[in-house]
């Protein structure tokens, strides 16, 4: 598995932790960003080793050709000596180190294709981290902005789902119906009172028609008893 397929599973493991734990968006951009400058320096010192190996691989492929063309001037040397046998081995010795040449550099050159692509993939990985960085206050505006708007559909919801608002006008609606009827008591006791002192007004003038009547009779028998 390559640095850049375990950079992929790390992040995407850390933030659908980060996530199921109900986190700030804002955390999870950082945590976010603190793995992929992580996964980056570890990518940097992946791509040097694989420079390095096929640098060594080539190395070890030039070394090769130099030993594979010394083992056939000896053999040429030994051939114009008479000693055929000799030159023959040194003909086989130069062979194999042609042929161990010849596997170096194809590995030299797979892993040079290596080297290409995980330069891609560094310089892709480079440009994100420097586009996340550069979006990361855009993003904790965006963030900001939209919890503001979650805030505000929380209480628009409110008089909507039976929450606080609506109790709350729902009392009001209640004390409001109370002070109605506590104004009608009020006015109806007001009444009442009129009606009462109306209602005595003309007791009382019945009873002073009913003395008077009562002083002149008990006046008309006085005057009777006295004549």
């Amino acid at each position: 598995m390559s640095i850049f397929d375990r950079l992929s599973r790390l992040i995407r493991a850390n933030v659908n932790d980060m996530i199921s734990q109900a986190e700030d968006p804002g955390l999870i951009i950082e945590q976010s960003l603190r793995d992929m400058r992580a996964a980056y320096t570890d990518a940097r010192r992946e791509v040097a080793e694989a420079m390095s190996q096929s640098t060594k691989l080539d190395r070890e492929a030039k070394t090769n050709d130099t030993l594979a063309e010394e083992y056939n001037r000896k053999a040429e040397e030994a051939l114009r000596g008479g000693n055929e046998e000799l030159a023959r081995e040194a003909l086989r010795r130069s062979q194999n180190h042609k042929d161990l040449s010849a596997g170096f550099r194809e590995q030299a050159d797979s892993q040079t294709a290596v080297v290409d692509k995980l330069k891609t993939q560094l310089r892709a990985l480079e440009a994100k981290i420097d586009e996340m960085e550069s979006k990361k206050s855009l993003l904790a505006a965006r963030q900001k902005t939209a919890q503001a708007g979650a805030t505000l559909e929380r209480m628009s919801g409110f008089d909507q789902a039976g929450g606080a608002m609506e109790a709350f006008e729902d009392m009001e609606r209640r004390v409001q119906g109370m002070e109605d009827q506590n104004q009608a008591m009020t006015e109806l006791r007001t009444e009442n009172d009129i009606d009462a002192q109306l209602a005595n007004l003309g007791r009382d003038r019945e009873l002073d028609e009913a003395m008077e009547a009562l002083k002149r009779k008990v006046g008309q028998g006085g005057e009777g008893q006295q004549g």
